[in-house]
């Protein structure tokens, strides 16, 4: 079977720094060279890309592979893709320049190099020296703490096309040699290029970090900045049983509660159409959005369903930015909000669905039971709450985003964490609902969806 004409195995394996490999050499940077040249010239199904470990030819690579020949390239650089694809994937002829034509040297190459690599391996084992993988976990909030704090001080619009380091401190006031020494780690990063001391914004974190972007994202991750704060306190958190110094949603000022909405925007956004999709956007005229944030989810209804009124019930200081979404979308008088404290308020009356999405994390067992007795006393007969959440396995360590969020909520909540299925389905049995079913969905988050009996 050969679905595609050629398959192209790349090199793309990350060793130690001072260790030759394929990446030190700049493999990412062909990569992507090859797969917009594969795409600009319309040979995606012809041509498949598969980026492997390491193929032992370390100190020449970039290092690729084509088959069915089975031609080895070495020393690929971007410039060279465009010359590589016309000759070997549309002439049909390997770039003679770039292919291994000794393969025995290449075999005692690769074979040498193997040697190498189990000698140390075999050297540090015996030593006790800590897995690479093991000690780049533990190091992990280097870089994770560097780029927060390049977002935090809008680093990367400040550098945006050019700019010194010197100027960067004096658009963000900060000093020139931190500024400095974070710029260059950010560099270090693949976050910024620079050249004769001169600092740009890469493709990517111009479109996603730099004001100004449509794809901006900073304004929602400043919440990850904050909730960085409180991952430093899980030591004390896993001591004390719950989170150290909470404050609840009320009690936080624009700074926090901003971000925050701005982060659950840009998710839900992002899967309110699959939500949309899986229940049905004729599903019930009258729709409750219980702690709706932002008001993507009522709106993605509102649009797939025009005979839809949704409600939004959240805190006072999240309505107005609610609102504000609601009438960017044209949908005023047809989404409505309502302010509510969805720990204890009653919920209303009549409703044909009621939507819970992103909450039950937040909450105790025994909060989560009286939330869905309090959505079924808002629901009309026959119908239905769904709730979107992630859903851990039966033993609580899978999948693992879910289990990771679970210390997200300890350090973050008095009570909150993360559940099973068998929990959800048995607070809304008790609660009063039937038919309970779970809906999966692509990505971290899942749905339960119940009938009121």
């Amino acid at each position: 079977m050969q679905p595609f004409r050629y398959h192209v195995f790349i090199c793309d394996q990350r060793k130690p720094e001072g260790v030759p490999c394929c990446a030190a050499r700049g493999s990412a940077a062909t990569i992507d060279a090859l797969r917009k040249e594969i795409g600009a010239r319309d040979l995606i199904d012809r041509v498949q890309i598969t980026t492997c470990g390491s193929l032992g030819a370390c100190e020449r690579g970039p290092n690729l592979v084509v088959y069915p020949e089975g031609v080895w390239y070495s020393g690929v650089k971007p410039e060279d893709v465009p010359e590589l694809v016309e000759s070997h994937f549309i002439e049909g002829r390997p770039l003679e320049r770039l292919a291994n034509h000794d393969e025995a040297r290449l075999r005692g190459e690769i074979q040498s190099n193997r040697n190498k690599f189990m000698a140390a391996q075999r050297a540090r084992d015996a030593a006790g020296v800590l897995p690479d993988d093991l000690n780049q976990t533990l190091r992990g909030y280097m870089e994770s703490r560097a780029l927060l704090t390049a977002l935090e001080l809008d680093v990367f619009t400040a550098v945006g096309g050019g700019a010194t380091a010197a100027e960067v401190a004096q658009k963000i006031s900060t000093h020139p040699r931190a500024t400095e020494m974070l710029l260059n780690a950010l560099v270090s990063m693949g976050m910024l290029a620079k050249q004769e001391g001169v600092y740009r914004d890469t493709p990517v974190t111009a479109r996603y970090f730099a004001e100004g972007s449509k794809d901006n994202a900073r304004h929602g991750l400043i919440h990850t900045a904050n909730i960085w704060h409180r991952w430093s306190n899980l030591t004390d958190c896993v001591r004390a049983g719950t989170a150290v110094g909470h404050q609840e949603m009320a009690d936080r000022n624009d700074d926090w509660t901003k971000p925050f909405i701005a982060a659950m925007h840009r998710n839900a956004a992002e899967r309110a159409p699959l939500v949309v999709q899986a229940v049905g956007p004729a599903a019930g005229e009258r729709l409750l959005d219980v702690g709706g944030g932002s008001a993507a989810y009522s709106i993605a209804f509102a649009k797939a369903n025009d005979k839809l009124h949704a409600t939004v019930l959240d805190l006072p200081p999240v309505l107005p930015i609610a609102q504000g979404h609601i009438d960017a979308a044209g949908l005023t008088g047809r989404v409505d909000t309502r302010a509510g404290d969805l720990r204890h308020d009653a919920l209303g009356k009549d409703f044909t669905l009621v939507l819970v999405s992103a909450i039950c994390h937040m909450l105790s067992p025994e909060e989560n039971q009286d939330l869905f007795r309090r959505c079924r006393e808002a629901l009309e007969p026959g119908g239905r709450l769904v709730m979107q959440d992630f859903i851990l396995e039966a033993d609580k360590t899978a999948p693992k985003q879910a289990a990771l969020f679970a210390l997200n909520m300890l350090v973050g909540t008095p009570a909150g964490s993360t559940y099973s299925y068998d929990e959800y389905r048995a607070w809304m049995e008790a609660a009063g609902f039937k038919a309970v079913r779970e809906i999966h969905l692509p990505g971290p988050s899942s749905l339960m969806v119940g009938v009121r009996g």
